[in-house]
């Protein structure tokens, strides 16, 4: 934690990392009773009905979408679009995959979630490649010193996201808005418009998800160590359920090197599954096996 209070420090003292802001886009059904939940890097409103949430066993998702302004704003192509929200959905899919059942969009629910990008600032990819260049520099002047390179604080991405749960009758049982932003100390500079965006939305998805895993806020306590299955399905393995495939395999250790080496993420993220693919849906009959 003194690690993350430091980074955040030192932000402040540099101008080092981007803001998103936390307008109200008015995607959620109700904005009553949202209450300030920060992170050490992150800025979020949430409510929870703990009991509700904690009692629901099966979820429905409905693709993330762009706010008209949120696509407005920002210069992202439609593939762009696509990729970012679609990171959303398949990790919101394999982090509520941990508690709920999760079933297709035209099946009943007890839960129905979605996310609405509300606000996207894009990364400057010519200071996301001087950033780059100024790592290889050091590798190559310094090598084996253990020396931090700062990302240039120039052209940092942002990314503000409203998300909520509703049940069968269209009542909100938990809801958050989001946001963050790149910063030049854990945030990766990739050399695409949309990078910071992308690394940042599978972020969002992860604290969404946790606040529905749990009923309770992600925030202000130590983050939970990842399971064995989470680990499988982030170096692109079969996800825990089937549903799940319809968003495609997460990018792997392919992701991983492109976001070392400031690719793109159209470069390694192939985004998901066409619907005419085998693998957008399980065979007729078959459901993936409940949760545990």
């Amino acid at each position: 934690m003194q690690r993350f209070q430091l980074i955040a420090a030192l932000c402040l003292l540099t101008a080092g990392c981007a803001s998103a802001p936390l307008n109200r886009a008015g995607s959620l059904t109700s904005y009553d009773g949202l209450t300030p939940s920060d992170g050490v890097l992150t800025k979020s409103i949430v409510r929870v009905d703990k009991e509700d949430v904690l009692g629901a066993k099966t979820v429905r998702l409905v693709e993330t979408r762009f706010s008209s302004k949120a696509a407005a704003e920002v210069s992202f192509s439609p593939e762009q679009r696509r990729i970012i929200g679609n990171a959303i959905d398949r990790a919101l899919c394999f982090g509520l995959s941990d508690r709920f059942q999760i079933v297709g969009p035209a099946d009943q629910a007890d839960l129905t979630v979605q996310a609405v990008i509300t606000h996207a600032a894009a990364t400057d990819p010519a200071a996301a490649g001087a950033s780059g260049v100024a790592r290889v520099a050091k590798t190559v002047l310094l090598p084996g010193v253990p020396v931090p390179v700062p990302r240039i604080p120039v052209g940092l991405g942002s990314l503000s996201v409203e998300g909520e749960a509703r049940d069968g009758r269209g009542k909100q049982k938990a809801a958050m808005v989001w946001g963050r932003g790149a910063n030049s100390f854990t945030s990766s500079p990739r050399v695409s418009a949309d990078g910071d965006a992308y690394d940042l939305s599978t972020a969002f998805a992860a604290d969404f998800s946790r606040l529905l895993v749990t009923g309770s806020t992600p925030f202000g306590t130590l983050p939970a160590l990842p399971s064995l299955e989470s680990l499988h399905t982030s170096l692109g393995g079969a996800p825990k359920q089937s549903a799940c495939e319809v968003f495609g395999r997460a990018p792997g250790l392919a992701g991983f090197i492109g976001q070392g080496v400031g690719a793109p993420p159209s470069w390694t993220d192939k985004g998901a599954v066409p619907p005419s693919s085998p693998a957008a849906a399980p065979p007729v009959g078959e459901r993936s096996p409940p949760a545990t």
